[in-house]
This record gives structure tokens, sequence and C-alpha cells, in this order.
């Protein structure tokens, strides 16, 4: 890409075959849209509705629920097949839903485009629509206006500003100029360039276009976000590797089974069929919908905490978040301009209060003051709201600014001093103004004071005091001198130090001879009155979180468009940045290369001036080191990197439309602490699905050992597949979505992350999930047993009944024992997770149903029990919770796996 910032508007024009004042003619024109063809981004094949569904139905656990279905059709379970397929059905429409929605990114990036522009051709204007556009065309903008094209600034009216915020996420508008630039520039600094997607907020300019289409910065980002391909999240990985595991199993089981049964004389379809059972038993088939709703359950806290999920699966993600990576503007500060320290008369005054709400006093060495005894504050508060272009308004209970957030703040200020806009205009009446420009940095504006005008000017420090012969000290005026002037740049340092912006005040009373109100004959001889102090500071609930980040383990890493200088200073001020930290511009990261980031990105605790490819870069180097990425951003320089990064987080107050498509998750108050707070719910998801993955995996190894033991034993199948399925999905399955909501854990964000490549079932699990569920197993097989070996006719369906009753009833104990994974029940208490409760007294009332009722007890081939049978089973079923329990209380964890 031409460098076209360091060239003048001559060489631009040359260089571009066009004409300064005439634009290009019909002949150029055609021959640069062969060239480069329309001013439109393009956009990947997007695959269509019917294929995007069938995808849903790709995935590896998806293909086990439908081996599943075949296996029992092939048994005539035609039962289990209808709920098995209405799972799988369930899950694909979820899914499908889920994507279609995210598939809009591109059209919201076009949105940004105008349609139509005004160019100037063969010397003349026209209206044409913006996808006509070529490099070489000369276009006229004006306030409000979005820009069509990339392009170099070659003739603009004074204080001609554009809003390039959707591009480098600071908010201040960019004042332009024509001239070029000496040397190289980051996109933020290019002041005589304009893009396509911002738009001019103040003035009008000629500009040239220099790019169009997929070339311009805009288009560059399309391209990145296209190339970005989508990847599974940890736990989709794991129940992808998870599946073919349980494959194996059954498997190996199947044949197992199978071959026993042939050896112990039964036939070829009896041998079948108990196979056939115990790969039912093997499956657990409700544990996709389980995933699903505790992920979509925990969407809903989320909400309340200010977090919006727009991708299901990102809830578990976030709870491995190992580095967050956020903007500065608007994410850990306020994004509201606040005078926070002035020096007047050479004494210095602090600021109290936050934001616009013009609340606050003016204090030295932090106790109140009287303005009274300070004419010199007064004066410079007194210009600060004189010389200013903005309102302060209140609506909505409110206080916000209308124009430059900046010159807000000393509206502000001056009203903290009950020196209000309105009544200051009424007193002093407006006469003119020499509007700010980048050259001169500084504005002014001429009032009638009494029968005087007087000339109130503020701007950069260095280029006021320059223009200062006078000094206004405890209301006295007298000669400015090179000790003063000394002094006070001195100031003016200290105070950017301390990552704040400064502004200088000063003012003239006019002679009346002087009725040309130029640069020349107003802005000299100025008396100087003071500096203020201007930051946009940290939010106060956003070190409480940066501190909560670092107790879990997680690393903040500050990733911003504005100056190094400031936003180092702000990092130090919320905690994350010490001497052994580091901090790059975006200059300094293009001079490593991506083996390089990778080997310093740990020690990398600030990036500024940087542009989306940095952004991206500075993910990919991260996720490179195996860690899990949350990137924050708002504006469309951010969402390559939201896009690339485990979880993208848009800001839903001032986030673009295209940040949020592109985004796994919006935080609707653009507050940092609301992440953090997404974080620990995203932990409390996973811990909890943990719990009930081993709840649903305990039980399912007591139905495998339940049947391979009678197998094994020789003993007839002591469960049918009808009553494996039933309580995989109906009698585990209201229990498991209870402890989906349990409460969360309040260490939880004491403990590092968890490694992304921790899989869901430990080795210590596994095992743990074996003795558990041959504590289950073995209390349904000895009741299998004994009642098939009393003297009754039908003792084989009634044995299957009490074995089928207590491990369901055994299973709904054992989930009490899954509601912690490291403390006892006894220590917690029964009653900490009333959904719980709830949810177990409906299975066991539907339990009881499957027994007693006539029609139920013909499908699912039971016998009625007496009260003392059931006191029986209950008695037995309850053996696995209190030793589970007892061993928790004797061994710690011995029991339970790591949480």
């Amino acid at each position: 890409m031409e460098h076209w910032w360091q060239q003048d508007k001559d060489t631009v024009a040359k260089a571009l075959n066009s004409h300064l004042d005439k634009g290009l003619t019909t002949q150029q024109l055609l021959e640069q849209h062969q060239k480069y063809g329309p001013n439109e981004l393009q956009q990947g094949k997007s695959e269509p509705a019917w294929k995007l569904f069938l995808s849903q139905f790709t995935g590896f656990m998806v293909w086990v629920l439908l081996g599943a279905a075949v296996i029992s059709a092939f048994s005539r379970e035609w039962a289990d097949v209808g709920i098995i397929l209405a799972i799988v059905l369930l899950n694909g429409i979820l899914g499908f839903v889920q994507e279609f929605r995210a598939e809009k990114s591109l059209n919201a990036l076009k949105q940004l485009a105008s349609p139509m522009s005004k160019v100037i051709r063969n010397g003349r204007h026209h209206v044409v629509p913006s996808a006509e556009l070529v490099p070489g065309d000369l276009i006229e903008l004006e306030a409000g206006d979005n820009i069509p094209a990339d392009g170099r600034v070659v003739w603009l009216t004074s204080h001609c500003a554009v809003q390039e915020a959707s591009l480098t996420g600071e908010s201040t508008a960019v004042s332009k100029s024509v001239a070029p630039l000496q040397r190289d520039a980051a996109l933020a600094d290019r002041v005589n360039m304009v893009y396509m997607g911002t738009s001019v907020s103040n003035g009008r300019a000629r500009v040239l276009v220099t790019a169009t289409g997929m070339d311009t910065e805009l288009g560059r980002i399309a391209e990145m976000m296209d190339s970005i391909e989508e990847e599974m999240t940890p736990l989709q990985k794991k129940l992808e590797h998870f599946g073919k595991v349980i494959v194996t199993v059954c498997l190996v089981l199947v044949a197992m089974v199978f071959a026993l049964g042939m050896y112990h004389g039964e036939t070829f379809k009896e041998s079948l069929i108990i196979a056939v059972s115990l790969a039912v038993a093997a499956i657990p088939e409700g544990l996709p919908a389980v995933v699903t709703i505790a992920l979509a359950l925990g969407v809903q806290r989320m909400v309340k905490r200010h977090a919006l999920i727009r991708k299901l699966p990102s809830v578990e993600t976030l709870g491995c978040t190992t580095v967050i990576c956020s903007d500065k503007t608007g994410t850990l500060t306020r994004n509201e301009m606040t005078v926070q320290s002035l020096y007047t008369g050479h004494q210095w005054f602090q600021v109290t209060g936050t934001g616009y709400q013009p609340e606050g006093q003016f204090q030295q060495h932090d106790q109140p003051i009287q303005l009274d005894a300070h004419p010199d504050l007064v004066r410079t508060l007194h210009i600060g709201v004189l010389c200013n272009g903005a309102q302060l308004m209140y609506d909505k209970g409110q206080y916000q600014i209308m124009g430059d957030p900046t010159e807000g703040c000393l509206l502000t200020a001056g009203a903290k001093a009950a020196l209000l806009k309105k009544d200051l205009d009424t007193a002093y009446p407006f006469v003119d103004e020499i509007a700010f420009d980048s050259e001169r940095k500084k504005m002014t504006v001429i009032r009638q004071d009494g029968h005087q005008r007087v000339a109130y000017c503020k701007g950069a420090p260095d280029q006021l005091i320059r223009d200062c012969s006078h000094i206004q000290c405890d209301g006295v005026v007298r000669l400015l001198t090179d000790q003063d002037r000394e002094t006070l740049l001195g100031v003016n340092n200290e105070l950017a130090d301390q990552a704040m912006r400064v502004l200088g005040a000063a003012y003239r009373p006019l002679d009346d001879t002087i009725t040309d109100y130029t640069v020349e004959h107003v802005e000299k001889n100025l008396i100087f009155a003071g500096l203020f102090g201007v930051m946009d500071p940290p939010r106060e609930e956003v070190k409480v979180a940066i501190a909560q980040c670092q107790r879990a383990g997680i690393r903040p890493v500050m990733i911003t468009g504005d100056h190094k200088n400031t936003a180092v200073a702000i990092a130090r001020q919320l905690g994350f940045f010490d001497d052994s930290s580091l901090a790059l511009s975006g200059d300094e990261l293009d001079t490593l290369s991506d083996e390089q980031l990778k080997e310093t990105v740990s020690k990398i605790a600030v990036y500024a001036r940087v542009t989306p490819a940095h952004k991206l870069r500075v993910v990919r180097a991260w996720r490179a080191l195996g860690q899990v990425i949350a990137m924050t951003g708002d504006g469309v320089n951010d969402a390559p990197a939201v896009k690339e990064a485990d979880i993208g987080v848009a800001m839903g107050i001032t986030g673009t439309d295209v940040t949020k498509e592109v985004s796994d998750m919006v935080i609707t108050d653009d507050n940092y602490a609301s992440i953090v707070a997404a974080v620990e719910e995203g932990r409390g998801v996973y811990d909890n699905i943990r719990k009930f993955v081993h709840y649903l995996l305990s039980c399912n190894t007591g139905e495998i050992l339940l049947m391979f033991a009678a197998s094994l034993f020789g003993m007839p199948a002591p469960l049918l597949a009808i009553h494996i399925l039933w309580v995989n999905l109906v009698t585990d399955g209201l229990p498991a979505l209870a402890l989906g909501v349990e409460k969360i854990d309040a260490n939880l964000m004491n403990r590092p992350p968890r490694p992304p490549a921790e899989p869901v079932v430990t080795k210590r699990g596994g095992l743990l999930m074996i003795a558990q569920g041959l504590l289950m197993a073995t209390c349904a097989l000895i009741t299998f047993y004994v009642v098939l070996n009393s003297n009754r006719e039908d003792n084989l369906a009634r044995a299957r009944t009490f074995a089928f009753v207590t491990l369901a009833c055994s299973q709904l104990f054992h989930s009490f024992n899954c509601r912690s994974l490291s403390q006892s029940l006894f220590k917690i208490g029964p009653l900490g997770n009333p959904q719980l409760i709830i949810a177990t007294s409906i299975s066991f009332l539907v339990q009881v149903a499957v027994v007693h009722v006539p029609l139920l007890r013909g499908w699912f081939k039971t016998e009625a029990l007496s009260l003392q049978d059931w006191a029986i089973i209950l008695a037995i079923a309850s053996i696995p919770l209190w030793a589970v329990e007892i061993g928790k209380l004797i061994k710690g964890r011995f029991l339970i796996p790591d949480p």
C-alpha cells in the first residue's frame, strides 16, 4: 500500500492520474473501473440454510446417539427409537438457530458504507452510488456524511473533524489537515487521511480516493474476518473425544457380553438382545440435552449480571479463560472526560467527582477551599466555560455532553463552581470565534464583557504559552518570565506523565481598534491563566474486578488505540502494570516476528496505537501458547480479533453491529467488571457440568456393571432396554438438570483457571465413577438375585422390577452425593438445593407410576410392589449414599474427583 499520508497532495493526484480541481475524466474513469471493479465489500460463499441444518448432525456424539437408535430399532424397541431421535432433532434445531443468527457480520459491515457520494468528474459535480467510486475520484464531504472510501484530504475548512472510533476505538473526533506527514504513522495518527466506515463530525473537505472495496482499511478487516475459521470450544472438543471413548467401550462390551451369552448356551437372538441392552446402558442418551439446558440456564443467570451470551458453548469456555484482552476507553475507564487537576497562579488544585455529574469540590492538600479566595482559579474556570462549543445537558436522570467530551468536562468543572454556561452566555454575549485547527492547536472565542471585548483562548499548553506575554498570579497580571515558562512546561509534562490530557487557558482584553478577529490580531500578547489536567478516569469497580482476576489466575491485558503513556498510567492505576511489565506501541510490535512475539507476549501488559492486524497477532500469539483468550471490542477495528478469540466480547452500548455479530458474548453495560462476573458464572457452569456428568456417568457405569455381572454369572438380563433408557433419560434427567443450577462455590474465583485440555472426566474421576457405580450395581444385583431365586411363578418379571426400582432409587439418592465434589452433604446441608429436592421427588413419583399404573406397567413389563417391598428397596438403595458421604467425612476427598 502506498504511504499516501507522507506525500503532498500534488504527488498523490499525479500518482492516481487525477486532478485536484476537476477529478477524473470519463476515459480515466472507465480505465479505473476495469482495473479496480466496484467499491463493494465482497462476501464469501455462505452455506444455504438446508446445508447448515444438516451440518448439525455431523458431530460424533450425534452419530453415537443415532447408532443407539439403530440398535434399538433392530431390537424392535420403538419407544426407545422415538425418544433418541427426538433428542437428536432438538439439539440439531438449537445449533441451527444459533449458527444461522451468527452469519450476519459482513452484512453489518456493508451497512457502514455510504450508499451515495458527491463526486467531481470532468470538473462537474455529480451524485453517484458509492459502489461506482474508483481510486482517483475527487469526492466532497461535509458534516454528517459517512465516508464511502479511503482517501487523502486535499482541501478542507477549518476545524474539519472525523469520528474514527469505529476503526481506532478512540471516541474523540480527529481534526484533519492537508499537510503531508514527515514520518510513517499509525492509522490513528494519519490526520490527512479518511477511511471508509467513519463519518465527518464537523466541517467540509475534498478527498482524493486512494482505495476502494476490499483494498480499504474496512475491506482488510472484512478479509481478516472472512479468513478466520470457527473452531470447536473446549467443551465441544471434550464431548467429541468422550463420544469416541463411549463407542470404543460399547463395542468391547457388546462383543464380550455377546460371547458370554453364547458360551452360557443362550440362543443367538437372546445373546444379541442382552448385548444391545448393554450398549444402550453404556450410552448416556440424555447427556447432550442436559448439557444444552444447563448452558441455557447459565445464560439466563448471566443476563442478570449484564452478560448476554450469543453462543451456548461459550458459557463453558468462559470458565477456563486465562487472559482477558480489553480495550481501555469505556471498558476499563468511564469514557467520561473529567477535570482532575488545575494549576493556576503557581498553585495546585484537585477536583473531586468523576464523570459529567456536576458534583464535587475544589481542594488543596485534600482540604476543601473557598473559591472567593482564589481569583486565578475562578478566572481559569471562567475561560474553560466561555471558550467552549459543547453543551452540558440533563436528560433522563443523568448529565450528558453534546459536543466534544474534552470541552464538556470543562463545563462540568465550571458547574462545580456554580459557573453555568447558560448564565455566562447571557452575561458575556458571543461576538466571534476563531475555530480550532491542528496546526495552531488552539481555539479562541471573543465575547462582550461590559464595554470591552475579551478574547478567551484554550489549547495545547506549549503552543499557548508561546503566544502569552503575561500571566495572572493572585489576581494580578504581570509579565511572563522565562522562569514562568519553564515552570509551566514542567507542570504540563508532569500532568501528561499521569495520563492526563492537558489544556492551557489564557485571555486578552481587546483594544477597540481591533475589528478584524484573525489569528494574527487576536492570538498574541495573551495573559496566561492556568492549566487543566483532564483524563478519562478508571472505573472504580474495575479495580476490584482486576484484583479478582489476578486472584483467579487470569491475566488482564490492555489493547488500545490511545497513546502508550496514557495507557500505561491507567494500567498502573488499575494494578496490572509494574516494573516487570512491558508496553508496546503498534510500530514496536511491527518490528517483532511472530515467533518473537510468542516469546515475549506473556510479559506485555499494554499495547498502544494498534491496528486490527496487531490485535489479531496478539490474540494468535496467546493462543499459540495454549491460553484461552477473551477479547473485548466495540469498533469495527476490533471485529477480527473478537472473532479469532476463544471468547469474543462485544460492548452492548458503544459496540458496532459488526462486532456484536461476530462476538460470543455482549456486555450490556460496557463494564469490565461484568466480564469478570461472566467468567465467574462460566466457572460455576463448568463446575456444575462436571457434577452432573459425574452423576450421569457413574449411574451409567452402575447399569453397565449390573448387566455385565449378570451376563458373567449366567443370569438373565436384570433390566430390559426400555428400563435402561427410562433411567438414563427420565429418572436421571431431572436430577442432572437440578445439579446444573447448584449455587456457585464462594471460593470459585480464588482458584487458578483449569487447563483447557483437562478432560471432563479425569482418570481419578473415572475410577471413582466405577467405584460408585459398583456400589449401585451391587445393590441392584443383590435384590435381583434374591427375588429371582424366590419361590414365585413370576419371579423373573418381579426380580427385574426390584432391580429396576432399586437402581433408579439408588441413582436418585446418589444425586445428593454429587451436589459437592469436595464437601460432605453433612457439611453443606441436604436442603441447600431445593430444585434437586423437587426433581428427585418428581422422578421418584414417576418411578412409582411406572410400577403401579396398569398401562405403564404393561409398557415397561413391571410388577406391582407392596409397601414392604418399597421399604426394603429404599433401604438397600440408600446404602451407596451413606457409603459415599461417610467416605468423604473419613477420608476427605478420597471418594470424589478434584473440583
